[in-house]
């Protein structure tokens, strides 16, 4: 996997991964808001599997 997520993309993509994540334990959120996992794990691994099939890399280290 060559890294495709990088800079500000990976930054929102962990806050709002988290943000979610965060809504439902804490807050008692809705079932769906469980996918916070898929940004934040992207986010981390700085890997996008969507990314990668379309073509797109935000991360500027080739």
């Amino acid at each position: 996997m060559k890294a495709n997520v990088g800079g500000i993309d990976k930054i929102l993509r962990i806050v709002i991964g988290a943000a979610l994540i965060a809504w439902v334990l804490l807050a008692n959120g809705p079932v769906w808001a469980w996918i916070g996992v898929v940004p934040l794990a992207t986010g981390l691994f700085n890997f996008c599997g969507l990314y990668a099939l379309l073509g797109i890399n935000t991360c500027k280290v080739k």
